[in-house]
């Protein structure tokens, strides 16, 4: 059996590539046998929006934020494959999942989604919004994973939802897509949220805003009060 020594320094090193190329968040876990994975381990990492984009989701999208979902997308699968890289190097298979290498199942769901990955190593919950809710930033984030089999030191998977009572987002979305039901482990995303209205009002609200037809909106997790809260930190620190 491996010691635990190498596990930790390689786990260590691995996020120090990862933050060095911009990962704000980074979480290892242990891929649940459920999930039929040909990979042992996961690697979930997110950048964070700037406060200002986000305050002008309360209102609607516009150009500015689609041209910054584009741009942290390719940040991401430089961070990823960055990552990938360390761990080849050290003698282990991994693969970035990044925006060309990620496998849908359908129009609306991945293989893996990088939710799921986050979630199992503990960086936050699914809120009632059907995204990631973190402490620190709350769904103000974008993910991506990488997959390995290189043993790593791995988080605690979150199994509950802290919403609580919480209906912001279900209230603000502006296709009545978010069902308001509080998130479980191994829940199916449909009890959620309907993605179909979801994806089809995104792409209407961002069309008559901009004239560019694409799925973003983003109202539901720019209320949501954990990303509140780090608005209001961010304004704070703007200040201090």
């Amino acid at each position: 059996m491996e010691r635990k020594e190498p596990v930790l320094q390689r786990t260590v090193e691995l996020e120090q590539v990862l933050r060095r190329e911009g990962a704000e968040l980074v979480g290892c876990c242990r891929l649940p046998a459920e999930l039929q994975m040909p990979w042992s381990y996961g690697v979930s990492v997110a950048v964070v929006l700037p406060a200002h984009i986000v305050r002008q989701l309360q209102q609607a999208p516009n150009k500015e934020y689609y041209y910054l979902y584009r741009e942290l997308n390719a940040r991401l699968d430089r961070i990823v494959t960055a990552g990938a890289r360390y761990l080849t190097e050290q003698g282990f298979a991994a693969q970035p999942q990044t925006t060309d290498a990620v496998r849908f199942l359908d129009k609306y769901q991945t293989e893996l989604p990088h939710k799921t990955v986050a979630v199992q190593a503990g960086l936050g919950w699914i809120g009632k919004n059907c995204l990631l809710v973190t402490p620190e930033f709350g769904s103000a984030v974008r993910l991506s994973s990488l997959l390995t089999n290189a043993p790593l030191q791995t988080g605690q998977p979150s199994k509950e939802s802290r919403c609580g009572a919480c209906r912001l987002c279900v209230e603000s979305c502006p296709g009545k897509a978010l069902r308001g039901v509080l998130w479980q482990p191994g829940m199916e995303r449909d009890r959620l949220v309907d993605k179909v209205r979801c994806m089809e009002t995104q792409t209407a609200v961002m069309k008559a805003q901009t004239g560019i037809e694409t799925d973003l909106c983003g109202k539901c997790f720019a209320v949501c009060p954990y990303t509140q809260g780090y608005l209001r930190r961010a304004e704070e620190k703007d200040l201090s």
